[in-house]
């Protein structure tokens, strides 16, 4: 079975993927700082789903980028595992 952090290897020497990639690269970063948030709570998606008093089929869209959270929704979700959420804004490499 081929896994798919070597697809994405091979994937990444084409220009057109890299830059789409690229431009999906904070999304991906919310999705797994999601995720990470989740484990080290411990937590299955069905007892976060009851702290947060939602279903677990919405917390898989929220774990699988198929939504785009509120900050509410981030705010539940960080009480919920016992995170502070934290949000800031960085420049970007030669951008004013």
């Amino acid at each position: 079975m081929t896994k798919i952090k070597d697809l994405h290897k091979a994937w990444s020497r084409d220009r057109k993927y890299r830059a789409a990639y690229q431009s999906l690269e904070d999304e991906f970063m919310v999705i797994a700082a999601i995720a990470n948030a989740r484990r080290r709570a411990s937590l299955s998606q069905a007892e976060l789903a009851r702290r947060m008093d939602t279903t677990p089929s919405t917390l898989a869209r929220l774990e699988s980028g198929r939504g785009h959270p509120s900050t509410r929704t981030l705010l539940r979700f960080a009480k919920a595992t016992g995170h502070r959420l934290k949000i800031s804004f960085e420049p970007v490499k030669g951008k004013g």
